[in-house]
């Protein structure tokens, strides 16, 4: 039974939320700078206090109980009201540690940029960058392992705050010489029969792509015979001859930059897909994530096929 009269402390809770993200002791306890024996005792002190187990923990593995799924949310929710109040009280704004999570398909062509404007602009925040796919990066928001992604919209996970950020269009790359290289007015049908290469699975492009054509009804061929975790290698797939790929619009520049591919673009509306920045509907620092975003767009690839969005209706609470 809880005691009413037990209030936990904030290096309680982030023992907990540590061990519960990472589901590894030593890896929580090297987090937080802490050793295993204090991050232990802070944990059992929480679940002494609270009289309830929140960690299942033995030889092999570590889990969460119900009790600690269910008191996961508002534990991470208390640690980031304690953080903005920290940070209001220092009058930084978007500062401290931001861990931003960015998906493959975005980092290569936004980061350069925005790493600079960011050290100009808030020189008091920290970023810390974790590459992932879709899937992982909304795991470890609904974790609280990242505070904000960067990834295709939307997410249709409940919980979520999305802010819109650009649209662009999706560019067919094809080999020097190809039948398709050059045109501007191609329609999704042209990929029938075409040998399509993707990324791997659980790339959100590579959804989207076979999501294209299976609205357009079309069979490109050998879809899943050449596979690759990064567009860099689809590209050079395509330069030596193995079929053609999509590559959003802000991705082209850097990828057919070496000479030996051709483009080809889709007629109105192209297909394309919708960035924008996803974090936690709990998190007591919506105003630095708006102003996050608003720096994002000022930055944005000024590419012909890439819009940015306004800020006016671009937050969805999903």
């Amino acid at each position: 039974m809880t005691d009413q009269t037990y209030q936990p402390t904030l290096s309680q809770l982030r023992a907990f939320v540590a061990i519960a993200e990472y589901r590894h002791f030593g890896t929580a306890a090297a987090r937080l700078s802490v050793s295993q024996p204090t991050l232990s005792q802070a944990l059992a002190a929480l679940e002494h206090g609270l009289g309830l187990q929140l960690i299942e923990r033995s030889t092999r593995r570590v889990l969460v109980t119900a009790a600690g799924m269910r008191l996961l949310p508002q534990a991470i929710a208390t640690l980031e009201a304690a953080d903005r109040f920290v940070a209001s009280a220092a009058g930084d704004g978007l500062g401290g540690t931001l861990r931003l999570g960015i998906i493959p398909t975005v980092a290569p062509y936004v980061l350069p940029a925005l790493l600079p404007e960011l050290r100009t602009r808030v020189p008091a925040l920290v970023p810390q960058v974790i590459e992932d796919r879709t899937a992982r990066l909304l795991d470890g928001l609904r974790t609280g392992v990242l505070d904000v992604a960067l990834l295709a919209l939307p997410t249709e996970m409940s919980g979520v705050v999305e802010i819109s950020l650009y649209t662009e269009e999706f560019v067919l790359v094809t080999p020097r010489g190809h039948e398709l290289a050059g045109r501007t007015d191609i329609a999704p049908a042209a990929l029938d029969a075409l040998p399509l290469l993707l990324l791997d699975e659980g790339h959100c492009l590579r959804d989207q792509t076979l999501e294209l054509c299976r609205t357009s009804d079309v069979h490109p061929a050998g879809v899943g015979d050449t596979r690759a975790a990064s567009l860099a290698t689809v590209v050079q797939c395509v330069a030596g001859g193995l079929g053609v790929t999509l590559i959003p619009e802000m991705a082209v520049a850097a990828e057919t930059a070496r000479g030996t591919l051709e483009t080809a673009r889709f007629a109105a509306p192209a297909p394309g897909r919708t960035l924008g920045l996803a974090f936690r509907a709990s998190t007591a620092r919506t105003e630095d994530y708006t102003q996050l975003a608003e720096i994002i767009r000022d930055i944005g690839p000024a590419a012909e096929g890439v819009t940015t969005e306004g800020s006016s209706g671009a937050v969805r609470d999903t």
